[in-house]
């Protein structure tokens, strides 16, 4: 398994990330459930919009996977994921993102693919990127953790999947919204000892 974690949009590895996946089909599940709490939903599907085509604009073709269609059919899910060779996972709320992960089977789906060594590409950027470390502590300066989407009967999630043994911090000293929160969780992370790696708007973790 292969991993291609940007900090904003596809980054500056655009060509790595071609590389990455000249062998397969170039079929790609994107993944926008870290967006579920929108209320904007014109801006969001703008938004959608704009990721997909970056994606087909270097040679992906690109299938909209909504985990909410598979919340309670995990094996579902696993079988659609199989015609895919990159699973990938935009950014928007992490705390969303691991809820519908689990209710979908997402999580342990793409632990699974990760201990089988799955000749598959998992990327995304900034969300996506953030739910592969160890925890959520920190990002909740970030993203709201109370979002509750799916119903309030269930509790925040504040552990990542452990594929990473750090935490991505995304959007560090970048011209993005969410740059000064990212400093004050990047302070919690040092000042409780929680491993993480910071990324500017750009660049890109290639895990190969």
């Amino acid at each position: 398994m292969k991993f291609y974690l940007s900090s904003f949009k596809i980054g500056n590895e655009e060509r790595k990330l071609i590389e990455l996946t000249e062998n397969g089909n170039k079929k790609v599940a994107y993944i926008n459930n870290a967006l579920d709490f929108a209320t904007d939903l014109e801006r969001k599907n703008k938004s959608d919009v704009a990721d997909v085509s970056e994606l087909q604009r270097i040679g992906f073709t690109v299938d909209v996977l909504d985990l909410k269609m598979y919340f309670n059919n995990h094996e579902g899910l696993k079988e659609k994921l199989d015609q895919y060779d990159v699973i990938w996972v935009r950014g928007g709320n992490t705390f969303v993102l691991a809820q519908a992960m689990r209710l979908s089977g997402l999580d342990e789906i793409i632990k699974k693919y990760y201990r089988e060594k799955r000749d598959i590409l998992y990327g995304g950027y900034s969300a996506g990127g953030c739910i592969l470390g160890p925890t959520l502590k920190g990002i909740h300066l970030v993203d709201e953790p109370e979002q509750k989407p799916y119903g309030n009967e269930h509790q925040a999630i504040w552990e990542g999947l452990c594929i990473l043994d750090y935490v991505i911090a995304p959007h560090y000293k970048s011209d993005h919204k969410e740059s000064n929160d990212m400093d004050r969780a990047i302070e919690f992370m040092i000042e409780n000892k929680i491993l993480f790696k910071a990324l500017r708007d750009g660049e890109v973790i290639i895990i190969e």
